[in-house]
């Protein structure tokens, strides 16, 4: 009975508040019935378009990396960011990838689920990247030739005709080996046998002799390959004596040094100098990434790479380094001001709600009000618009 009386009452109930809101309106604005309607009209679609934008504009609680392979520098990165990220309430998912090339054939795909990942520079060709923008280079990718020779090899044109493991399909290291072979005249189809092995593949062949070099980076090699590898008595690692002119002549690619003896002191590996070419890796995202975000990622970055290590100096990554992909504006904006006032002051969802708060809202009153004020004047201005056509045919009776 209760529960019939309620819907049989409901809509007196909202007759009396709507005549009451009209009384409101009409009251605090001055205005007729008409003009208070519309002016409700007004306030009840700019509260609902504000409270639309506030939930629609939220952050993503779950997104997801495109990394490398199992044990590889980029698998390792993003396996840190994501206990940085959880932090904040960010769950960050790691999709094992073949490496650089497939990272960025997987964000290059709009039907491909995936938002952030991991791109050594140079591998951009025959790629669309408009939709992608970069949040800055993260480190150093060195490449690490290891041949078996029983005399040091000083030109990259000495592995013509051998049998080189230079990555799996899909790889930045792959990428960039064919760059610098073609580079000494060594092209697919030719003496020279490439194989696409991978680096646990390659690792074991030149330990077993059948292949006579292999290239490796941290896109697809894990870093117990490589110091098997610099431990290994009949191994040499290639020195890039050319790596000045390699940096000059391919505009993505750096000189490093792997300084004597800073992989064993005591067995004194390397046993010199070693100069080495590498790309910087870029930390990609599709355009759509929400700017929250970017600002807590770019601050992950931070954490996992601003120290020192074996190729840089403290602070020097992340850097806002554009080599192929544009840098996001958001990115560009952290690098040049660091993270707004709210999301250095307080939790990350605490300022994200705020910052929607202030975005939507706030703007809405100053939008609102003047539209309310100029409702008057534009009833007003229609009325006057009648009287003076009717005034106009007045006159004209008038003088007949």
């Amino acid at each position: 009975v209760v529960g019939c009386r309620a819907i049989m009452e409901s809509p007196i109930t909202g007759k009396a508040g709507l005549t009451r809101l009209l009384a409101v309106f009409s009251e605090t604005f001055g205005l007729g019935r008409a003009a208070a309607i519309s002016a409700i009209l007004l306030v009840g679609s700019g509260t609902i378009f504000a409270v639309f934008w506030f939930f629609h504009s939220a952050p993503p609680h779950t997104i997801t990396i495109t990394s490398g392979p199992e044990g590889s520098a980029f698998q390792r990165s993003a396996e840190k960011y994501s206990k940085i990220l959880a932090r904040s309430g960010v769950k960050l998912k790691v999709l094992p990838s073949a490496g650089s090339l497939e990272n960025l054939q997987r964000l290059g795909d709009p039907a491909f689920r995936v938002d952030i990942g991991f791109v050594q520079g140079g591998v951009t060709n025959g790629v669309t990247t408009d939709q992608l923008v970069s949040l800055g280079s993260v480190a150093y990718e060195p490449l690490l030739v290891f041949y078996r020779s029983a005399t040091p090899a000083e030109l990259l044109s000495e592995l013509n005709g051998k049998r080189l493991a230079i990555g799996p399909v899909g790889s930045g290291t792959r990428a960039l080996a064919s760059a610098l072979l073609q580079a000494n005249g060594i092209e697919t189809g030719g003496p020279t046998v490439l194989l696409d092995l991978d680096a646990e593949a390659a690792t074991k062949a030149l330990l077993t002799g059948t292949v006579d070099a292999v290239f490796l980076m941290g896109d697809s090699a894990s870093t117990e390959n490589m110091r098997q590898l610099l431990r290994t008595p009949d191994i040499q690692l290639f020195d890039f004596t050319q790596a000045d002119g390699y940096a000059r002549r391919i505009h993505y690619l750096n000189k490093l040094q792997l300084p004597r003896g800073v992989v064993d002191f005591g067995k004194n590996i390397p046993p010199h100098d070693v100069s080495l070419v590498a790309p910087t890796v870029e930390l990609v995202a599709r355009a759509k990434l929400h700017p929250a975000l970017v600002d807590l990622l770019l601050e992950a970055t931070r954490e996992v790479h601003g120290g020192a290590a074996l190729f840089q100096r403290r602070g020097e990554f992340p850097a806002p380094l554009e080599i192929d992909i544009r840098l996001s504006d958001e990115a560009r904006r952290y690098y040049g001001s660091g993270k707004s006032f709210l999301y250095r002051s307080l939790p990350f969802w605490l300022a994200s709600r705020l910052n929607r708060i202030l975005v939507a809202f706030v703007p809405m009153l100053f939008v609102l009000i003047p539209g309310l004020r100029l409702i008057p004047t534009v009833y007003q201005w229609q009325i006057r618009l009648r009287i003076y056509r009717s005034y106009r045919a007045l006159l004209s009776v008038e003088r007949g």
